[in-house]
């Protein structure tokens, strides 16, 4: 029988999960699952087939009505406190959804269940949102609640994916839990490049720009640079590591690469102008999810 009793907040496709069911070997059960995106949902069932249905908005589930666990996983929404972002905190609105504020769900699920442990991570630029009073406050709550609180910035680069990631890790132990040894493990692998999560063949026209695209990407990088900024799109050498992944506007186009294997350059879906002629392409779904440590087998759903 499993040892441990799992709940999954903000679970996105499983990433959080499918390392802690690694790292437990089979001894964990996950007893409750939350998120609020349909096709991260999908993804999710696809891996992991729980027996029971993913519940969505955080803020509209009655706490009472969440199983007993031992351990819980949250990995509450990041933009609120990225860099890359507009930082807006605990007063962040997103599609009437206060991401800013759903750690406090976290806390009030915890603080009725009592878990053993709770596990949070999150942007590094939590740890310095509004000079570290959010931070501070995050802290503050879990010790209200009965938690000791450890917390750790980590490069993923550092543990065997080319991805230059850092986070900030959150492991709070309930107080009549004795974690004064607990440390955060050490890196394990830098070694690992962006020719480790390449496609062994040839890609699909599709992920190779436009030449009108790329003229764009080029003048947008170089109106930036004019006024100093270091704002623009970004080829990636093979032997280099990837930077972390942003979503949304030129943010998409930090992680290109150049790669002209593909010979075919007639366009499969519709496109102002040609395919570029020097090779630069998007990364796959598949070298995504590479780069965030997902194994082969992962199912993607899109």
């Amino acid at each position: 029988m499993p040892k441990y009793k799992t709940i999954d907040l903000f679970a996105g496709i499983g990433g959080i999960r499918l390392g802690f069911d690694q790292a437990f070997g089979g001894e964990t059960e996950t007893v409750f699952i939350s998120e609020w995106d349909e096709n991260a949902q999908k993804t999710y069932t696809l891996n992991f087939k729980p027996e029971f249905e993913i519940q969505g908005d955080m803020t509209n589930i009655d706490r009472e009505t969440i199983p007993e666990f031992d351990i819980c996983l949250a990995d509450f929404p990041c933009q609120a406190f990225s860099l890359a972002g507009q930082r807006k905190g605990f007063e962040d609105n997103f599609k009437g959804m206060a991401r800013g504020t759903l750690f406090f769900e976290v806390a009030r699920i915890c603080e009725l269940r009592k878990p053993k442990v709770i596990f949070c991570e999150n942007v590094k630029g939590l740890t310095i949102h509004d000079k570290g009073k959010t931070f501070d406050i995050i802290k503050g709550t879990l010790a209200e609640i009965g938690y000791t609180v450890h917390e750790k910035i980590l490069n993923s680069r550092n543990f065997g994916v080319p991805q230059n990631r850092e986070r900030i890790y959150i492991v709070a132990f309930r107080n009549d839990i004795d974690s004064s040894n607990f440390t955060f493990p050490e890196p394990t692998d830098s070694e690992k490049r962006i020719k480790d999560i390449i496609e062994e063949n040839p890609v699909s026209a599709k992920y190779y720009l436009s030449d009108v695209y790329l003229e764009t990407l080029r003048r947008h990088k170089a109106r930036h640079e004019a006024k100093g900024n270091g704002f623009g799109f970004e080829i990636r050498d093979w032997e280099d590591v990837a930077g972390a992944i942003v979503c949304g506007g030129m943010g998409r186009e930090r992680n290109l690469i150049i790669d002209k294997r593909q010979t075919n350059l007639t366009p499969v879906t519709h496109i102002k102008g040609s395919i570029n002629t020097e090779g630069i392409r998007k990364m796959t779904p598949r070298e995504w999810a590479r780069l965030q440590g997902f194994p082969d087998s992962y199912v993607l759903k899109f």
